[in-house]
């Protein structure tokens, strides 16, 4: 039998540990130093004398040499894996009413709610999943997509209000169809420690948050996550470009702009959507909409913007500031020969 050659694997460390990196080196050269005298294999490692291999190379000799006897000892690093917050449940008969699976969805809540709690957090994600019975697909795929919702609901607040969370899914399903009976139900909940805001010396929080939060899940369970939250101006130069981002409280750490400032530039409002109008071109040009009207005295333009010519969502406007003999200062622009109002200055 051929000797066990001796090497040593190295270590996979993290990174800035320099106490390990040291070791590593210290090993190393150790190893080079048994290369020198002779020392090749774990065997003739073994039959060297502890004390002396001490004495001459020092404790990590000593510890290579433990490690060649098997006489080495670890200590064991204790991980606790991940705890998965899932409930699920097979229906002994097909149900095609809500009622049972509304009871199953409160049990379920209460027995996570209760799980939650008893380390200290709270759920930020519950995804619902719903089986059905659609024996009669053909095709193996299409069953298979199927037979299975799956809805996930971003809670604004985490909590574990079980009234809360329940009036959440009872919204949704309330307006939820399906073609074939259900056959089982699951969901799972996403924990999160509670977080806490602080405020200001003179902000105050609501009364009642939950009552916000309640109403905000309520209304993405019936329009939507995408239709609910806090605009957010996009970085482009299209004009109303806007994303909606999930609601949050957010310090107001912007600088203001001091009542000079705020009164030296105009403000304009916007009328939503742009009006309608015809610009008539001619000696005495005049602007007709059905939101203002009047002959054009001084104009300021054109100020032309595009974008997205690389796809199909491509765009090109050209604005104008126009003044009417009546004061009124108006922003309109022109785009593919037609002309609306966007709005007037204050």
């Amino acid at each position: 039998m051929r000797a066990a050659a001796l090497s040593i694997a190295p270590a996979v460390l993290p990174t800035g540990t320099v106490k390990q990196i040291e070791r590593a080196k210290e090993t190393e050269r150790t190893l080079s130093i048994l290369h020198q005298w002779g020392i090749h294999t774990l065997g003739q490692l073994a039959a060297l004398n502890k004390e002396e291999l001490r004495n001459r190379l020092g404790v990590d000799a000593v510890r290579l040499w433990e490690r060649a006897n098997g006489t080495a000892t670890r200590l064991l690093e204790f991980v606790q894996p991940p705890e998965a917050f899932d409930e699920s449940f097979e229906f002994d008969h097909e149900i095609e009413t809500a009622e049972p699976l509304l009871f199953m969805l409160r049990r379920f809540l209460e027995q996570l709610a209760l799980r939650l709690g008893s380390i200290y957090l709270v759920a930020r994600e519950l995804t619902l999943r719903i089986s059905f019975s659609n024996s009669q697909q053909e095709e193996p795929t299409n069953a298979s997509a199927a037979r299975t919702y799956e809805r996930v609901f971003k809670i604004p607040q985490p909590t574990n209000d079980v009234d809360l969370l329940f009036r959440m899914l009872q919204t949704h399903l309330e307006n939820f169809k399906s073609e074939h009976p259900i056959v089982a139900v699951a969901l799972t909940a996403q924990p999160i420690r509670p977080a806490s805001q602080q405020f200001g010396l003179f902000e105050t929080a609501l009364r009642n948050p939950q009552q916000l939060y309640e109403t905000l899940a309520r209304l993405s369970a019936l329009l939507g996550s995408d239709r609910v939250g806090i605009p957010v101006l996009e970085e482009t130069h299209r004009p109303d470009a806007f994303r909606m981002e999930p609601f949050a409280w957010r310090q107001n750490d912007e600088i203001r702009m001091s009542n000079d400032e705020r009164n030296s530039k105009p403000a304009l409002r916007r009328f939503r959507p742009p009006a309608n109008t015809s610009v008539f071109v001619s000696a005495a040009r005049y602007l007709e909409s059905d939101k203002i009207r009047g002959q054009i005295v001084d104009q300021t333009g054109p100020f032309l913007f595009s974008g997205n010519w690389w796809d199909e969502k491509s765009w090109a406007r050209a604005e104008w500031d126009m003044q009417l003999e009546n004061g009124d200062l108006v922003r309109a622009h022109e785009a593919e020969g037609i002309w609306k109002v966007d709005g007037i200055y204050d």
